[in-house]
């Protein structure tokens, strides 16, 4: 990622921490949504919410081959999260 992206990115992330935080959510799902945030971010190599539908689409896709359906729904929701605060 280029270092104004990255910065960009880590903006993002924090302030999705902090809001995360503020809805009164355990470290547990803290944890979990913000490493949905990191783990599409370092597939793409860019800032999340540059990210298409279809990319997302595909993204998920993989996700499902790879991961358990658990897993595939925490990040949904992790990224949900992130698409909701930041409308």
């Amino acid at each position: 990622m280029k270092l104004t992206e990255a910065n960009r990115f880590n903006k993002l992330y924090q302030r999705h921490l902090r809001l995360i935080k503020l809805q009164g959510k355990s470290q547990k799902t803290i944890d979990a949504y913000s490493r949905a945030v990191r783990r599409v971010s370092e597939h793409f190599d860019c800032c999340p919410d540059k990210l298409t539908p279809e990319q997302l689409e595909i993204y998920f896709g993989e996700l499902v081959d790879t991961r358990s359906w658990s897993t595939v729904k925490i990040d949904r929701n992790g990224l949900q999260f992130l698409y909701d605060q930041n409308k």
